[in-house]
């Protein structure tokens, strides 16, 4: 039995499991009414009656219709207001199609795991992409092929792209590889796109395998690599990009895709960002067994069986971490790249251990993590974040 650094917390029941008034009430009222995670860009006054709903007719399953069902009023009239704002007032048009891409973001939340689910997921990149064209640095959807591909893989890879203005073949600018996790998708991360126009680093986004619209074999541990090979070949094919300084930040469960790469690319990647993520322990019966109660706001048996495309948890549990652990397929045992693992001592989704033991193995690496803070560390967990981008980059932004 692993000694957890949760300690009591590792057993703890945070109660708002099966309960959508607990989790709106107990965690997630507060983070709406500031605009943080899962509510970036939304507004308080356009969640408030959607929860109102959900708990007066006892909606708590997320996989249920009817839970998915009661944004899409909200989101559709959000997406009408802001389409009549275009002509008139485009700051207005941006920030209510911003708003409507983030209800719909919680409709589909937690795992794209039904019929209506994928629908709304379609309907979130349609009406996120039609705000993104408005601003002022455009952010497009670019499909490249999958050019290393193997049988299982699917042929193309969607990418979200953005590039400061006066990147050019004369002028290339570094890439952020922004890895996206198992609730959190490319439409999800405009602030982060924000922040590297700020310091003149173009920005690819790429969904993981099992999830959203990847293309990889979610049941191949291997399949990553070739989904990686792919994108950094596009990406030093580009003449706008710097091909010799690219730095791949994955969040949450992207994180363990970033530290994957980080080893099997690290000749292609000036550093990796290794953010909430999972290596070992995640995946694991102990851990797995306790992981329902934790600060996630909802049951993660039905999303991870999904993910990783197992029938069963009790499979997932007998066989996910040793066929996909860092640990038990040896990957940690390679050179890596610089390397950053960040994120909060008291995570319940992700165990902190997951990246402590990588000091265990490989190259040294570096690590920043934050006292009393859960999955991510935040709020202080960018503020640590970006300084080492710059370092590793070359650039350096005061802002």
């Amino acid at each position: 039995m692993v000694n957890w650094i949760l300690g009591d917390l590792f057993l703890k029941e945070f109660g708002h499991q099966g309960s959508i008034q607990k989790l709106w009430e107990q965690r997630w009222k507060v983070p709406c009414q500031r605009s943080v995670y899962p509510f970036h860009d939304g507004k308080f006054e356009d969640f408030e009656p959607i929860f109102t709903k959900l708990i007066e007719n006892d909606i708590n399953d997320p996989y249920d219709d009817a839970y998915t069902s009661a944004f899409i009023p909200t989101a559709e009239a959000l997406t009408k207001a802001a389409a009549e704002a275009e002509a008139t007032d485009k700051a207005r048009a941006i920030e209510l199609y911003k708003r409507a891409s983030v209800v719909y973001r919680l409709s589909r939340f937690p795992y794209i795991g039904t019929p209506l689910k994928r629908r709304v997921f379609d309907t979130q990149k349609e009406v996120y992409l039609r705000g993104a064209r408005l601003w002022d640095v455009p952010l497009t959807e670019k499909v490249i092929p999958h050019t290393y591909a193997a049988e299982g893989d699917e042929k193309e890879i969607p990418l979200y792209v953005r590039i400061p203005p006066n990147a050019s073949e004369d002028k290339p600018c570094p890439v952020m590889l922004l890895i996206t996790g198992l609730d959190g998708h490319r439409p999800d991360n405009t602030e982060r796109t924000e922040e590297h126009l700020k310091r003149g680093w173009a920005t690819v986004i790429c969904d993981i395998p099992g999830v959203a619209d990847c293309p990889a074999l979610k049941t191949d541990p291997l399949s990553p690599d070739r989904l990686f090979e792919s994108i950094l070949h596009w990406i030093n094919t580009e003449p706008d990009f710097k091909a010799h300084k690219v730095i791949a930040w994955g969040l949450s469960a992207g994180g363990y895709y970033a530290i994957r790469v980080a080893h099997t690319h690290a000749d292609k990647l000036a550093g990796a960002v290794g953010h909430g993520a999972g290596t070992h322990h995640y995946i694991g019966r102990e851990w797995l067994e306790e992981v329902n109660h934790h600060e996630y706001p909802f049951d993660l048996t039905k999303a991870y069986c999904m993910k990783y495309g197992y029938d069963n948890f009790e499979e997932l549990k007998d066989k996910c971490q040793k066929t996909f652990s860092l640990v038990e397929n040896g990957i940690v045992h390679m050179k890596s790249t610089r390397l950053l693992l960040i994120n909060g001592v008291l995570d319940g989704c992700m165990p902190i251990e997951d990246s402590m033991l990588l000091f265990e193995y490989g190259s040294p690496k570096e690590a920043r993590f934050i006292q009393g803070r859960a999955h991510m560390g935040y709020p202080e967990a960018n503020a640590h974040v970006f300084p080492w981008l710059e370092q590793v980059m070359g650039t350096y932004v005061r802002l």
